[in-house]
């Protein structure tokens, strides 16, 4: 069977301890980035074969891997921080399970985007989550489409790319629109940053960003 293992996306201590069990008892792990997946399997002490599972070999392995579990193996998949198939690889592993009646189990736990829509103050009884933006090619069209949209947005963001990407709200959502900045969630530098789309690109225009980034924006009034 494959396990969907969830990852702290800051602080090592928010795994479970039914994470920590299963990854005990597999025959494999797949990780996104074995060296930082180490760090994590070090610190609780787990000692399991792990091979690299990412966007760069997952299409020439997939297969391969259902092979493995179809004679018995049980494999577990992680990735970098928080549920693997969240803007993370996961979903062609798991297509191919269910396509061989392979079991897949999903555990609960972290995941980014979560705490950052709590954090926001903005209302959270109906959203959609979009994940990265397009770099270039379709983001005017995408950015033209989420102004209508009248559901709280959830978006993820480099730190490189949040101060364009805040002017880029400006310009199509309004700078007056409501919205949150969540960096570095469950870490020691936590920040979350509320106002105005206007009022939030001042703030991170005045100094260097860093870490991971969640953005959460104010709907469309109806």
């Amino acid at each position: 069977m494959l396990y969907i293992i969830p990852t702290p996306i800051g602080n090592l201590a928010d795994m479970t301890f039914r994470a920590i069990d299963v990854l005990n008892s597999v025959d494999l792990i797949l990780a996104e980035d074995t060296r930082t997946s180490s760090v994590l399997l070090n610190h609780y002490n787990i000692q399991k074969p792990l091979s690299p599972y990412h966007q760069h070999n997952e299409h020439k392995i997939v297969s391969h891997l259902a092979d493995q579990m179809s004679a018995g193996k049980t494999i577990a998949l992680l990735t970098d921080a928080g549920t693997p198939g969240i803007s993370d690889p996961a979903f062609l592993l798991v297509r191919e399970c269910v396509k061989n009646d392979i079991r897949v189990e999903c555990l609960p736990g972290a995941t980014a985007f979560v705490p950052a829509l709590v954090n926001s103050g903005l209302p959270i009884n109906s959203f959609c989550f979009e994940g990265f933006l397009p770099l270039k090619k379709g983001r005017q069209t995408f950015l033209k489409r989420m102004a209508e949209e009248q559901r709280t947005m959830v978006f993820y963001e480099s730190p490189m790319r949040l101060v364009k990407t805040l002017l880029d709200f400006i310009q199509y959502f309004g700078a007056e629109r409501q919205c949150c900045v969540c960096r570095e969630l469950t870490k020691k530098f936590e920040e979350n940053k509320r106002g105005t789309l206007q009022e939030v690109y001042g703030h991170f225009n005045a100094k260097p960003v860093k870490g991971e980034i969640v953005i959460v924006v104010q709907g469309k009034a109806s």
